[in-house]
């Protein structure tokens, strides 16, 4: 007897036309010390691609890839921009569904990539009444179908460049935050996890998209930082931490990273991430297959604690 009646995607949002970007940004930055002049400075990377984020369509074709694999009609919400995750909710109960398998599209532990997940559907259930159950699956950064797509991308790659040295990137967060979480650990372990496959050697890594005030620690080397520092002529970019090629790919490694190594006379390449690969929708739905045979094992409660903003 199945567990589960249907399956939910979890989604960060983006804008699909230039008319979305300030009300999504301000979604994003709501309650955060973010200057306003750093939120119009981000919305001009929106506005280089029209204001339309590749995220929500992303997020499309991957519901369409796994619908070929799994046999539960599959949802999808998102935390700051449409389709809304309460009003998808709401959706859910009006169609029947009485309890569904959540899978956020972040693959490693973090608060913005695990914990407020789980914090964002515990608000959606509040705003509606009867709404389903909804059990979230945990990071899955060391799931074969994960790393064996991971390590494809790279590997056809380093055919485009072959020769060049490997740095993998995610989205910098702030220290505290990945203090209170396994994020560096998971992300350097799954790294390292590609790097074993493909003969690499030792990992290295860098963190990007920074957006945090100047006066809070983040993550770093930089990826610009790194790129002006690097020794050598030709250059792959992983950015293993994302799962599909969204704004700060686009906008932060395409255009800025790959422009300070055009300056630089380096050779440039940037992998491309799981987005819909076979084998990672694969994985995707074994994680919802074992679901169904054995149920969700819940992150622990003091998990990937949200980072303490200065003076609280």
């Amino acid at each position: 007897m199945s567990r589960y009646d249907a399956v939910l995607l979890l989604s960060f949002g983006g804008p699909e036309k230039n008319e979305d970007v300030i009300p999504f940004l301000e979604n994003v930055l709501r309650g955060r010390n973010v200057p306003r002049e750093r939120m119009l400075e981000v919305a001009e990377h929106y506005y280089h691609f029209n204001g339309r984020s590749p995220l929500n369509q992303q997020c499309r074709d991957l519901i369409e890839a796994l619908k070929q694999h799994v046999d539960l009609p599959v949802y999808w919400g998102n935390r700051n921009w449409h389709p809304m995750l309460a009003d998808t909710v709401r959706q859910m109960k009006n169609d029947g569904v009485k309890r569904a398998v959540a899978i956020a599209t972040s693959a490693f532990g973090s608060y913005s990539g695990c914990r407020q997940y789980q914090e964002d559907i515990d608000k959606a259930r509040a705003a509606v009444e009867g709404a389903p159950e909804i059990d979230k699956i945990p990071p899955f950064w060391n799931h074969e179908g994960f790393i064996a797509a991971m390590a494809d991308r790279v590997h056809d790659a380093l055919l485009n460049l072959p020769g060049a040295g490997v740095v993998y990137t995610a989205h910098s967060v702030p220290v505290a935050m990945a203090a209170a979480s396994p994020y560096v650990e998971q992300l350097q372990a799954a790294a390292a996890k590609v790097n074993e496959r493909l003969g690499l050697g030792e990992v290295v890594f860098a963190y990007q998209s920074r957006s945090g005030p100047p006066t809070q620690p983040w993550l770093e080397p930089d990826i610009g930082d790194f790129i002006r520092s690097y020794g050598a002529w030709k250059l792959i970019v992983v950015p293993i931490g994302f799962l599909s090629d969204h704004m700060e790919v686009l906008y932060d490694l395409d255009h800025e990273a790959a422009g300070i190594a055009k300056q630089r006379d380096i050779e440039f390449v940037r992998a491309a991430t799981v987005g819909t690969h076979p084998l990672f929708v694969a994985g995707l739905a074994d994680l919802v297959r074992r679901a169904q045979e054995h149920g969700v094992t819940a992150c622990r409660p003091d998990c990937c604690k949200p980072a303490v903003r200065p003076g609280r």
